[in-house]
């Protein structure tokens, strides 16, 4: 710890504070979940843990693969529903009871083509013809089986004892967990992460969409895991992109307009959201922040993206907004002045939503999302829609599911796309320009503000807010392109607003915007930063406005997987729509700003 000079408002004695950044993904499924095991992947909870601690294993697909790069933690978060079914339908379905589904299902996995095989078709037709009879099989998963507690309780003991044994604390954390599966209608999922060990989750069983499709009734499980078993648990949500306006709807799902009693509930069990894995990027969509260039980044199609057009009307930009982070987060600024909770006061954090087993976010290591996504080279021009992310980067004191839950529910994290940078934000009242250059900026930021996922403190005397920000290069990655400040807020007038502040902007030598080779899938380090570091004063704070601000750390252009593909298998060049060069990123937990009741408009 440092000891910090006398005057700039740093104690003298160390501070004690998170001094390790850990990495891992929240968000892995293997052959457990149905639909993972029916479209083609066969790898268990043993091989995820296994590929995250950087061991060999072979991909169902064939190939041998290891990270290059161990994880640091990993929750795998297989669906409640119908949760190892499956497997045992493909492997062994007399265990299952004699129903009709059984006969029907275990007759079509018994003749099902082999993910190998189609992975390695002759031809984009035989490939398409494997893909769809793996996407028939897909249609398994939500059959009625008659699964009784004592199926369940068989699967479910048998993942937390793997998690179990593969939890080492100071060195490799496991969370025990599942994906509970809500579609009302469109998606509204969450992963359920236990901090708690056998003790505890060995109790209860996963909740599914079957038990209920209502995300109040998981609120309600959790509620009951704390009161009757001691334990702790967080939800965490994804794919606001896919929800159609549902994930951050003014009403609750009964249709009713969204309650202090729903705030507070919320945002007790919800303090994290995925902001970004294979299934796109949830930040913000460029309907809702035209003014943003760098806003259009992995955004997918479907129904949100409608609001691409100029035409769109009222109600469809509101369907946009209720879909992706940036938005929620002012909209959250709204729900919080009218009721007195802000129900989406969340932070930030990636994962990959991998249906492989395997937890690569890397663009140059995209091993996709399903099985039938595995690499082959038929995937660019088809699949070239899923993108290769993300990461959770947690500050934490210690490697340990304490440690790391501590700061899940304190919202000391931030998202990244895949590269591991090394990022820090505090905001405060009193940083000064000189702080940027401080030995030790983390003793400094702690000792003078908050960090991501903090409150401002109201000033006493009229000031302007001050941030500490800094980012360093993933060690094996690219350099940086900027770093910049994302405001937004909930005006006296009643609507809500954005900017985006470029606040370090890495030299250009000689004007290069980008090194990119598409040819051969390289760039270089000639551009960018290795670190960003600056003090940003608010030059337009009005200290009676409800605000949020967050990092977002963007770096230069780098080949896309969809490049690396072209260039391992040799492709003839894929249509003109297909993205080949990238700029990943990371984003950080918001810090708010509330005005003192005397101050509100």
């Amino acid at each position: 710890m440092h000891a910090s000079p006398a005057g700039d408002g740093v104690a003298d004695s160390d501070l004690a504070f998170p001094a390790q950044v850990f990495f891992g993904d929240t968000h892995v499924h293997t052959s457990l979940s149905g639909d993972a095991f029916a479209l083609g992947t066969r790898l268990l909870p043993e091989d995820a843990y296994q590929f995250a601690k950087g061991k060999k294993i072979r991909a169902t697909g064939g190939s041998t693969v290891r990270l290059h790069r161990p994880l640091d933690f990993l929750l795998v978060a297989d669906h409640a529903e119908n949760l190892g079914v499956l497997r045992h339908l493909g492997n062994d379905p007399r265990v299952l009871p004699d129903t009709p589904a059984r006969e029907r299902w275990s007759a079509y996995f018994a003749d099902l083509i082999s993910l190998v095989d189609v992975l390695n078709a002759p031809s984009v037709e035989v490939f398409n013809e494997g893909n769809a009879a793996l996407g028939t099989a897909k249609s398994a998963w939500q059959a009625d089986y008659a699964i009784d507690d004592n199926f369940h309780q068989l699967i479910w003991d048998d993942v937390i004892a793997t998690a179990e044994r593969h939890n080492e604390p100071g060195v490799f954390t496991t969370f025990v967990g599942f994906e509970w599966s809500g579609r009302a209608p469109n998606m509204i999922h969450r992963n359920v992460l236990f901090a708690d060990g056998p003790d505890i989750t060995s109790k209860v069983l996963p909740f599914s969409r079957f038990d209920s499709d209502n995300v109040e009734d998981l609120w309600n499980y959790l509620a009951n895991y704390r009161d009757n078993l001691g334990g702790e648990a967080i939800a965490i949500p994804h794919n606001a992109n896919l929800s159609g306006g549902l994930m951050f709807s003014p009403s609750d799902q009964n249709g009713l307009p969204l309650s202090r009693q729903y705030a507070q509930i919320r945002s007790e069990w919800e303090p994290i959201l995925e902001v970004t894995q294979i299934k796109g990027d949830s930040e913000t969509h460029p309907a809702i922040s035209p003014n943003d260039g760098f806003a259009d980044f992995e955004t997918w199609g479907g129904a949100p993206a409608k609001g691409k057009s100029s035409k769109q009307d009222a109600d469809a930009l509101d369907w946009v907004r209720q879909s992706y982070a940036r938005s929620a987060l002012q909209l959250g600024l709204k729900h919080g002045v009218e009721m007195g909770v802000n129900p989406f006061k969340f932070g930030v954090i990636g994962s990959t939503d991998t249906h492989t087993a395997l937890a690569t976010a890397d663009e140059n290591a995209f091993w996709g999302k399903m099985g039938l996504n595995e690499p082959s080279r038929y995937r660019a021009e088809s699949q070239w829609i899923f993108s290769a992310s993300g990461y959770a980067a947690v500050w934490a004191e210690e490697n340990t599911r304490e440690s790391l839950f501590r700061a899940l529910k304190r919202k000391e994290t931030y998202a990244t796309t895949g590269p591991r940078m090394h990022v820090r934000f505090f905001g405060g009242w009193k940083f000064r320009s000189i702080d940027a250059d401080h030995p030790n900026i983390a003793a400094l930021g702690y000792g003078k503000g908050v960090p991501m996922g903090g409150d401002l403190s109201t000033p006493s005397e009229p000031t302007v807010p001050t941030f500490l920000a800094s980012a360093a290069k993933d060690v094996d990655g690219a350099n940086l392109d900027r770093m910049q400040i994302v405001k937004g807020w909930f005006g006296a007038d009643g609507t809500i607003a954005e900017k985006v502040y470029d606040v370090a902007v890495a030299p250009r030598p000689n004007g290069v915007e980008s090194t990119v080779n598409v040819d051969n899938a390289s760039y270089t380090n000639d551009i960018g930063a290795a670190i960003l570091t600056t003090v940003w004063r608010d030059p337009d704070f009005d200290r009676s406005i409800p605000s949020f601000y967050y990092l977002r750390v963007i770096e230069i252009p780098t080949p896309r997987w969809t490049a690396y593909d072209v260039d391992f298998f040799g492709l003839d060049k894929l249509p003109e729509d297909v993205p080949l060069v990238v700029q990943d990123r990371a984003y950080t937990s918001p810090i708010w700003y509330t005005p003192a009741p005397h101050d509100m408009n």
